[in-house]
């Protein structure tokens, strides 16, 4: 991976459909080179394009993060039980005093506690858990703008919208 690859990423990044003459322009290689590129980091799953939607705009309103303490005999099982559900949208395992992070879109209140009551604490090897309630998302992004190794941010060809 070079530059002109984490020059892609950032790029489609910010606009999964933008055009590959568009790229090709801004980087001043050819068409075919980002198509290439591109063809070649989907296919190594470095890269991977999807639709981001604003879940409050379709009518889910109690999103929630919830931290999940787990019996660590269970931990893989319990995660990969949870990952089924259809409220879950984000699932990480992380280091402290919880042994999960779930992130959960639910339509309102009542739906976050029977997703709760009905599906999460049904679960074998949970053995504790902690709900917060999503009051305002500051920023919704996937993935990170990518640098070369010693790259200041500064000098990386950065994507953001100055709107």
């Amino acid at each position: 991976m070079d530059q002109i690859d984490l020059d892609i990423i950032s790029i489609l990044q910010f606009d999964g459909r933008k055009p590959f003459t568009d790229i090709a322009k801004e980087l001043e290689v050819s068409e075919g080179t980002v198509r290439n590129r591109v063809a070649r980091l989907l296919k190594e799953r470095v890269l991977q394009i999807i639709g981001m939607v604003d879940p409050y705009r379709l009518g889910f309103d109690a999103p929630a993060i919830i931290s999940v303490s787990v019996q660590p005999p269970l931990l893989e099982t319990v995660a990969n039980t949870i990952a089924k559900f259809p409220e879950v949208s984000y699932l990480i395992m992380v280091s402290g005093e919880f042994d999960l992070l779930v992130e959960v879109l639910c339509k309102d209140r009542d739906h976050l506690a029977t997703f709760l009551n009905e599906k999460l604490l049904h679960v074998p090897g949970i053995t504790n858990t902690q709900t917060s309630m999503i009051l305002h998302t500051f920023k919704m992004a996937y993935g990170a703008l990518p640098t070369l190794e010693g790259q200041s941010e500064e000098n990386s060809n950065s994507n953001t919208n100055d709107n």
